[in-house]
């Protein structure tokens, strides 16, 4: 039987069970993700199977993928709106998702672009939906809907920390094609929980054109066709990094322009706080060009410079490097939470601006802390996994700070028929991140394929204490024109 919104809304204690569902299907998609993540650039620059890269054409290589995977979350989130609805995207996501892990697990040396670009247009059409359906689940007004998202970033964050330390460690320890295939199972796991639970959503999900008329069907068929046509376009790109140069140097300036046009049409309030969404969006465009260095330089510097032990526990750099950062947001960010409760009933919470400044405060101190590892480093070069793993600790408060918050602030500046287009530029914005990580880790390896742990150390922690000053000054920054932005904002806090 299906339900209806009213029934599927109108549930007993704290969460709808078909938030669980959500949460387990959404947890084994991020497994697969940031599994995938953790191993790209150890695989590209691995000269037995891998691809045998240079270290810095490996971190360009990453930047690359990962701003595809967040280009793509916005145009998959358009299809999803205007034809596919949430569930035949996510599906279909999720689909393209277990290709690309099974193309890598057959042949990860010589179809790695291939298997790389379905995963890219897969994570597109999956990522932006399931967050949206968990929302659907809630009364507009309903306020265990905090509660809910906060569970299901959990699940996030349960599949990150088991993701990005399995895979890595398994591809090094036993193989790449075991490590690629368990990403396929665990996507395949995800796929099957949506598959079998998703009647219990009612309508929620359902495409827009659904019921309507052989047209409908005919906009689904080649949403199909197309994704499957672009697949080809994507491998070029990504594997020539110029194009993906060309491609980000030409989407931002196009939407900009776009953006400017629409603002002539906005009342003198509206523009006000259209710039003060902008002042967010650049900001946010050098958190992540800092931060995503853990999927590029950093999971170098792990296979390169760290000892495997941690107060006498054997254990994978690279996994820990992967994995650190979630295990600390799924034990910490209740406590943020019950913090800024605390402080807000004491009108004692700072304002959103100041909290990406503190976010960059605490980035700042990370990367001054990734320096400090070659004080610990012994004469081969190799340094302290715990001193390594203490800098993620502090980088998550600065996650903490800014991350939560950054699509919630997106939705209360933008005027109501400008939403999906901010939303869309966030996402952009984490894409031109990731391109810009690329571009930072590239420029700390040795172009000397021969150089020693040693030499290595020394030119990556040289790059993080310029990360560290670079992050200082951006808190700063954010901090000092704080009064301006919180004008500009007018009413919204």
């Amino acid at each position: 039987m299906n339900l209806s919104i009213e029934q599927v809304r109108d549930f007993k204690g704290r969460y709808p069970k078909q938030l669980w569902y959500l949460f387990f299907s959404e947890m084994w998609e991020r497994f697969c993700f940031y599994g995938m993540r953790g191993m790209l650039t150890v695989f590209m620059v691995d000269t037995v199977i891998g691809l045998g890269m240079n270290e810095g054409d490996a971190n360009l290589q990453y930047g690359a993928t990962q701003a595809f995977v967040y280009a793509f979350t916005f145009i998959g989130g358009l299809f999803a709106d205007k034809i596919l609805g949430f569930r035949k995207s996510l599906f279909w996501g999720g689909l393209l998702m277990i290709v690309g892990s099974c193309v890598l697990a057959f042949n990860p040396h010589d179809l790695f672009f291939m298997g790389i670009s379905f995963t890219i247009v897969g994570t597109g059409f999956f990522k932006p939906n399931i967050s949206t359906m968990v929302g659907a689940l809630y009364h507009e007004n309903d306020n265990r809907r905090d509660a809910g998202f906060s569970l299901f970033y959990a699940g996030i964050n349960v599949g990150a920390l088991l993701g990005g330390y399995a895979c890595v460690a398994i591809a090094k320890s036993y193989s790449w094609n075991l490590a690629f295939g368990l990403a396929a199972i665990v996507m395949t796991i995800s796929l099957l929980t949506f598959v079998f639970t998703q009647r219990s959503l009612g309508p929620i999900g359902l495409s827009p054109l659904h019921g309507s008329s052989k047209n409908g069907r005919l906009k689904e068929i080649l949403t199909y066709i197309g994704s499957l046509a672009v697949i080809p376009v994507i491998m070029t790109m990504v594997a020539k990094t110029e194009y993906t140069d060309l491609f980000m140097y030409t989407i931002g300036p196009v939407t900009l322009i776009y953006l400017t046009i629409e603002m002539f049409k906005c009342t003198a309030d509206e523009k006000k706080k259209l710039m003060a969404a902008m002042v967010f969006i650049v900001f946010s465009i050098l958190f992540w060009a800092f931060f995503e260095q853990s999927g590029g330089s950093l999971n170098l510097f792990a296979s390169n410079n760290l000892n495997n032990t941690m107060m006498g526990v054997t254990l994978d750099p690279n996994g820990v490097n992967n994995s650190a950062n979630a295990l600390f947001v799924i034990l910490f960010a209740p406590l943020i939470g019950l913090l800024w409760m605390w402080m807000s009933k004491r009108k004692a919470e700072p304002n959103t601006v100041i909290k990406f400044g503190l976010g960059f405060l605490f980035l700042a101190l990370a990367f001054y802390t990734f320096y400090a590892t070659r004080f610990f480093a012994d004469s081969n070069g190799m340094t302290s996994l715990e001193i390594f793993t203490l800098a993620y600790f502090i980088i998550t408060f600065g996650e903490l700070c800014l991350s939560p918050i950054g699509l919630s602030i997106m939705t209360k500046l933008a005027p109501v028929r400008l939403q999906g287009m901010m939303m869309g530029m966030w996402f952009l914005a984490s894409a031109y991140g990731q391109y810009v990580a690329g571009i930072l880790g590239a420029g700390m390896a040795l172009p000397n394929e021969d150089a020693t742990a040693a030499e290595k150390l020394v030119s990556y922690t040289d790059g993080y204490s310029q990360l560290a000053i670079y992050a200082l000054i951006s808190g700063v920054v954010l901090i000092a024109i704080s009064p301006v932005v919180r004008r500009l904002m007018g009413n919204v806090k």
